[in-house]
């Protein structure tokens, strides 16, 4: 083969995998390359005609295949980046956003309604100078139970359904025990709440074996049962209005004497009977009392000098009443329809 057939040869092989790379499509592009530029395409098929040809033009031969080659894989290239570019800009707008659509708003979340009720009456309290306190949900006897009054076969324990983890230590059934555990470390004046989680063997459309209560206490010089009268009536109208009034009933708590329940006047039928306060006109609210003397004792406060009061709110119920709830089980089902309602 001749150098002037040899040339002709190479220059339209180029031409016709140009011809063919002006059609091809994004996934045949490496098909192409292959078919002229492989290891058996077709320019290397030709350049094995080399042996054919005078020895001088050879090197031109070879240099002219080489440009070729170049050529070709540049086209290639830059044909594969343009297919590229194209079928991402094709996807891109499938996928574009018309601006003009409204916004998808976000789902925006609430405090629960027993988180809320809490804070609302640690909010009363911390008005009145109370300070907040926690302590351990998982107790010993001592504290939840002997250190307030509660000794050994004591019938009153009974009143409390304990749940024991083993012999002597228990998950608290009151947050009581951090009353205790205040006094050990502080002098009077002592003016604290504890708000927590409690827990007791119990479970009904009113009952949950954890719920949550609001301890409180204030040991001072002279406090007696009026100071507790006027600030748990002022609690009760800040929680739920001037308008409701409020009784004490005798009571028994082993850790206060004289102990009370306190009552309120039913804010649906105002005091004249309905369903809800079973036809009495009342609510009991809370349990409450002056700290018995005993409890002073452990603590090594002087029943003499001090005295103090002590009182218990079960968040839960006041939940219930301020928003009308008749089963406690909603609280925790964690039922959405329920929970946006807050």
């Amino acid at each position: 083969m001749s150098w002037e057939e040899l040339k002709c040869k190479l220059e339209e092989l180029e031409k016709q995998a140009l011809r063919e790379l002006e059609q091809a499509v994004q996934d045949g592009i490496e098909d192409l390359r292959v078919k002229y530029l492989g290891k058996k395409g077709e320019l290397t098929s030709i350049l094995r005609g080399l042996g054919d040809i005078e020895t001088a033009v050879r090197p031109l031969i070879g240099k002219l295949s080489n440009e070729i080659k170049t050529r070709l894989e540049e086209q290639f290239n830059l044909k594969q980046t343009e297919l590229k570019e194209k079928s991402e800009q094709a996807a891109l707008s499938s996928m574009a956003v018309d601006l003009t659509l409204p916004g998808t708003s976000m789902a925006m979340g609430s405090i629960h309604p027993i988180t809320q009720v809490m804070e609302e009456i640690c909010a009363i309290f911390t008005r009145l100078n109370f300070a907040v306190v926690q302590g351990p949900e998982i107790e010993n006897d001592y504290y939840n139970f002997e250190a307030l009054n509660f000794p050994a076969e004591h019938p009153a324990r009974d009143m409390q359904d304990t749940l024991f983890i083993e012999d002597k230590v228990l998950l608290r059934t009151h947050t009581s025990p951090v009353q205790v555990r205040v006094f050990e470390k502080q002098k009077p004046p002592v003016k604290i709440i504890v708000p927590g989680k409690v827990y007791r063997h119990d479970a009904d459309v009113s009952h949950s074996p954890m719920f949550h209560q609001v301890e409180g206490f204030l040991v001072d010089e002279g406090i007696t049962f009026a100071d507790l009268k006027g600030i748990l009536t002022l609690f009760i109208k800040e929680m739920f209005g001037e308008q409701l009034a409020t009784r004490f009933r005798p009571s028994f708590f082993p850790f206060t004497e004289p102990s009370a329940e306190m009552d309120m006047s039913c804010f649906a039928c105002q005091g004249s009977g309905c369903r809800i306060c079973k036809q009495s006109g009342w609510i009991e609210i809370l349990g409450a009392g002056m700290i018995d003397p005993v409890v002073f004792k452990h603590v090594k406060y002087d029943p003499e000098k001090y005295s103090g009061f002590a009182f218990g709110i079960g968040v839960e119920r006041i939940a219930m009443l301020k928003y009308g709830i008749d089963n406690i089980g909603l609280f925790y089902e964690n039922d959405l329809r329920f929970l946006k309602q807050f």
